[in-house]
């Protein structure tokens, strides 16, 4: 049996199945609600049943929620079940400023080398803490002399359970030297976040292009793995530059997308690819590959994350090519400069 519940504020709409909490339902449509423990403690998602019933696992109270409140219809929607149709008050999330950073403990529990210069880190934050976070933000890793590096997300918001960043391997990186020298999994990091306003704007009716370089798939990745979940159905158009065919390091993963989803759409390109690659497909700069594939890119929401230089060039000529300004959201993957206070938020891969 579903239930539709509605946010009376917005007027949005969503079904949630018996067996799931309002907040796992909205996440599931797209809606994003505040909430950070997902365990009925913190009351980060608190919001009140305005018609209707919900209960709880267990048909007991959460801790963060008191008896006084819930009788005036007060509820923790990260374990909130609809026990009949709902209308709700809650506040919605629409932005990255939306969502306050923090700073939280984390716990290296994995450490998968995705190519000779990438590796995958999997943090775990303490068992009573989830980050909640906007497909394509992004985290900063806090050293302890105060300096911090900064990381995008690479999984999607609803598998928070985990997280995962791409590190790139940079020559004298303070904290990528550490990941690829003597770092071990069960290591402890802090980290502050979610940061930044790289994120996916799903209300959108345009068709999208994606465009990484490098470690800029990650972002990308999570943007991505998001618009599945949801059953984004606009036309998604993704193109991947690196240098050679060792760089794209996780080719078979968008090439798996692209063959269970019709709207979806792949394209790798090698700027300097080797003899031993033998390769067959696009040689060429990520941007020009896209300015070559579309007569005019006035029609679409375009997204890119990567170095500097592919960001700078693609802004220059996409402008060109028709694109207008704000449809045009990017992430400069910037080499952390160490000084006392950053004015440019933007992703580091040191």
């Amino acid at each position: 049996m579903s239930y539709r519940i509605t946010i009376e504020s917005s007027g949005h709409s969503f079904t949630a199945e018996a067996d799931e909490s309002v907040l796992e339902a909205a996440l599931r449509h797209g809606l994003v609600i505040p909430y950070s423990c997902r365990g009925g403690t913190c009351a980060t998602c608190m919001g009140k049943v305005v018609e209707g019933e919900v209960s709880y696992p267990a048909n007991e109270l959460p801790p963060g929620l008191d008896p006084k409140e819930a009788a005036v219809g007060q509820a923790l929607f990260c374990l909130a079940r609809p026990e009949t149709d709902l209308s709700i008050e809650v506040r919605e999330v629409r932005d990255g400023s939306d969502i306050e950073p923090r700073k939280l403990p984390c716990r290296v529990v994995g450490m998968k080398r995705l190519a000779h210069d990438v590796m995958q880190l999997d943090l775990k934050l303490p068992e009573t803490e989830r980050l909640q976070f906007l497909s394509g933000q992004y985290v900063d890793i806090l050293l302890r002399d105060g300096r911090k590096r900064s990381y995008s997300l690479a999984n999607p918001p609803h598998e928070d359970d985990v997280l995962q960043i791409h590190v790139r391997h940079v020559a004298d990186g303070a904290f990528s030297g550490k990941v690829f020298g003597d770092m071990k999994e069960k290591a402890l990091l802090r980290l502050e976040g979610p940061l930044g306003n790289f994120f996916l704007r799903e209300e959108s009716p345009r068709p999208i292009i994606l465009m990484a370089g490098g470690t800029g798939f990650a972002p990308i990745k999570s943007m991505l793995e998001h618009a599945f979940y949801i059953g984004l159905d606009r036309p998604i158009h993704f193109y991947w530059g690196v240098r050679s065919l060792r760089d794209l390091y996780m080719d078979a993963l968008p090439r798996q997308w692209e063959a269970e989803h019709r709207h979806f759409h792949y394209t790798p390109c090698l700027s300097e690819p080797l003899p031993e690659d033998n390769w067959e497909g696009h040689v060429d700069l990520v941007h020009n590959r896209v300015l070559r594939d579309f007569s005019s890119l006035d029609p679409f929401d375009v997204y890119m994350a990567g170095p500097p230089g592919m960001v700078h060039a693609a802004r220059r000529d996409f402008a060109r090519h028709g694109l207008p300004g704000d449809q045009l959201y990017y992430d400069s993957f910037e080499r952390a400069v160490d000084a006392p206070v950053s004015l440019n938020p933007t992703s580091s891969s040191a």
